[in-house]
């Protein structure tokens, strides 16, 4: 064992860089610091998303099923995902994000839907046709499945604009 700073080290365990201990001590406090903030910051986006995903599931599926009485599920699940869209953007933008409402972003927030359209179309097909699951049910189940996919790509345009 060698004796440096006061501090006994095993060859082993010894910090393997030429910096005085006291300045790698405080880069990691200092990265400890930053990853916790992020951690923070995360939780609390995802909380609020999570939150607005469900005042989104329930006023998008509250539509289609007010929709369904006049037109077949598909066109039913595509007027309640434009309502969708609007009630998600203003709720992204102000509470969960916390950015202010831009022309920017609006205008570009409609491609995170139009990836969970898609997406969201693939797979209601693949449920009512291929797995027989209600027609009433599967836009539930695919408001689940698509939620970290629009989640993460909400994030990256409300934080671009």
């Amino acid at each position: 064992m060698r004796v440096r700073s006061g501090h006994s080290f095993p060859r082993t365990a010894r910090p393997k860089t030429d910096q005085p201990m006291s300045r790698v001590s405080l880069k990691a406090i200092i990265v400890s610091i930053r990853h916790a903030r992020l951690i923070s910051t995360l939780g609390g986006e995802v909380f609020r998303y999570l939150l607005g995903a469900l005042v989104n599931v329930v006023v998008g599926y509250g539509s289609y099923l007010i929709l369904l009485h006049w037109f077949g599920y598909e066109v039913s699940y595509a007027a309640a995902y434009v309502i969708g869209i609007a009630v998600s953007y203003v709720f992204n933008a102000l509470y969960v994000f916390r950015q202010p409402l831009r022309l920017r972003s609006a205008l570009s927030y409609p491609l995170v839907y139009l990836m969970q359209f898609l997406l969201g179309l693939a797979l209601l097909k693949i449920l009512i046709a291929g797995l027989h699951v209600p027609t009433k049910l599967a836009p539930l189940l695919v408001a689940m499945l698509t939620i970290p996919a629009t989640f993460l790509a909400s994030r990256i345009i409300m934080r671009a604009s």
